[in-house]
């Protein structure tokens, strides 16, 4: 590569607008304003010659950004000439920082808190602290070979697949820079994914912080931790450090917590997580310093709180910035997720984006359902599939659990929908006598237009799992009342939970059904079903 003058002209060659590729690939790295640092900031422009013939760019058949779910290369693309890009830990977000080592805490986490809640089951149980070094080694025991493992096969076991590890950058339409290699495809996979976001708090910076990417490789567990935001990664290493013994107090700006869920369901959340939690809400810090002790000194709502570690989990950006995607012409929305269809097309052909860094619901199982469309489109263009968002799940693995799919109640009202709101509580189902839970409860969103479901969203224990009923109809254009009535629900299994709630939202139930009694107290002992169990409803398969 050569530096020319704008108004230069080179037969058979192009230019490129850029801040030459030292500059911005220093965007992320910290700025040295000064004198002489090597790299050329705004608002000096300059454009990288490229010769398209030249000898030294290497062509691929297919160039991957981000070995996550970009790593996902099917069978079919066996023989074609692949790039795969990495900047940094193979194997992506979720397998080395996000959702496998959370979940791998969390569960340590959840077996703490209910040590030390057994009483109201009859039972002395204790909670005699962690062994933090051990579940750390054990999580990452687990995953760094898998990591590790998954990059020698691609440097070393796929013969058409050629790892190249640093930075991408765009200078061009299909051209690519990485740490000084030039290389180029007809057609390039952007799943470069997203980083966390670290907010404008005086003196954080200065004082050092974690993010979901360090924290769970602490060395010791802290005797106090402080968390700024108020999302999933906050309340589940929350739930993780308090559970394990750490004082934790957790800063955010909105009143609740998990405000994007369901109100009625982020209400309970924050009830319930604050009883185990110091909530400091309705603030953001206004400052962090590092003390001469070595803690750290926040500032928030007029109070001063020491702890010996911090967690800033105030949400996470696409990366899409730091390969210059506008350097080859793709758009963006506002918030930097490059716009694509669902076919996971950019707006230049050829160029396909997929997962955090093309979508904002920032989930690996979606991510993974991208990459098999873009993989498919890439190699089959006359038999385009699409990517269905209708029924797009997720889940919060904190304590209590939480699981959503499709509207809010609020979002339905916005939406117009004439809707019918079915609810059960734990407590009305004979396991949730058994696990005398008092606070978790199933909430469906039925249109009545349709029958169909528009939304689902639980909290409490094994949320993840007892939506799935849900998922699956919402996906399938299964009528609730089908759901409800046309298959068996294992009793006395705390599927039934599920089953009762959308009995409860159907608007012309079955005239036999009984609806089990929230809780033992409600039992009218003269009714017809009064020895019935909660869960068991008559004439419910029609």
């Amino acid at each position: 590569m050569a530096v020319a003058a704008a108004d230069e002209s080179i037969a058979g060659s192009s230019f490129v607008h850029t801040n030459t590729v030292a500059d911005r690939r220093s965007r992320d790295q910290p700025v040295d304003t000064a004198a002489g640092s090597g790299s050329i900031r705004h608002p000096i422009v300059l454009y990288v010659l490229v010769n398209e013939n030249a000898t030294d760019i290497e062509r691929y058949d297919l160039i991957i950004v981000g070995s996550g779910s970009g790593n996902s290369i099917p069978e079919y693309l066996a023989d074609w000439k692949i790039a795969l890009v990495e900047r940094g830990m193979f194997g992506g977000t979720c397998l080395n920082v996000g959702c496998i080592p959370s979940k791998m805490f969390v569960l340590p986490a959840d077996r703490a808190v209910d040590a030390r809640n057994s009483e109201k089951l009859g039972i002395d149980t204790r909670f005699n602290g962690a062994d933090w070094g051990a579940i750390r080694d054990r999580v990452f025991g687990r995953i760094d070979p898998i990591a590790d493992g998954g990059r020698d096969y691609r440097a070393t076991g796929t013969p058409n697949v050629t790892l190249i590890e640093g930075t991408a950058l765009f200078v061009g339409e299909k051209l690519l820079d990485v740490e000084g290699r030039t290389i180029t495809a007809p057609n390039i996979l952007v799943a470069a994914g997203a980083r966390p976001v670290t907010p404008p708090i005086p003196g954080l910076v200065e004082t050092g912080f974690h993010t979901s990417d360090s924290i769970m490789r602490l060395d010791d567990l802290p005797e106090r931790l402080g968390i700024i935001g108020g999302g999933f990664i906050a309340v589940e290493m929350g739930h993780v450090f308090s559970g394990l013994g750490s004082e934790v107090t957790l800063f955010n700006r909105s009143n609740g917590l998990l405000r994007d869920f369901d109100r009625e369901i982020a209400e309970r959340f924050t009830a319930v997580f604050g009883e185990r939690v110091d909530l400091r809400l309705g603030h953001v810090p206004t400052r962090v310093a590092r003390r001469d002790d070595g803690r750290i000194a926040i500032n928030a709502g007029g109070d001063v709180v020491v702890v010996d570690e911090l967690l800033v989990a105030t949400g996470r950006e696409p990366n899409s910035d730091l390969l210059d995607v506008e350097a080859a012409g793709l758009e963006c929305h506002h918030h930097g997720t490059v716009v694509v269809d669902d076919t996971m097309a950019t707006t230049v052909p050829g160029i396909w984006a997929i997962g955090d860094v093309a979508n904002s619901y920032q989930l690996k199982h979606l991510a993974n359902a991208e990459a098999s469309v873009a993989f498919w489109n890439i190699a089959h263009p006359d038999d385009i599939r699409s990517q269905s968002y209708k029924a797009v799940p997720s889940a919060v693995f904190s304590n209590p659990q939480v699981a959503s799919v499709g509207l809010t109640e609020e979002q339905a009202i916005e939406a117009g929908l004439t809707i019918s709101i079915g609810r059960r509580d734990y407590a009305g189902t004979a396991y949730g006598w058994a696990l005398v839970d008092e606070t978790s409860f199933a909430k469906v969103i039925v249109d009545t237009a349709t029958g169909l479901f528009v939304g689902a969203h639980i909290i409490g224990p094994q949320a993840a799992t007892l939506i799935q009923p849900i998922i699956q109809a919402m996906e399938l254009d299964t009528p609730a009342a089908e759901v409800a009535r046309s298959v068996f629900y294992i009793h006395p299994a705390l599927t039934e939970v599920v089953e009762n709630a959308i009995l409860d939202a159907l608007v012309e139930p079955d005239p036999e059904r009984v609806v089990p009694p929230a809780s033992a107290d409600d039992v009218d002992p003269t009714a017809p079903d009064a020895g019935m169990e909660p869960g068991i409803v008559r004439s419910a398969r029609v």
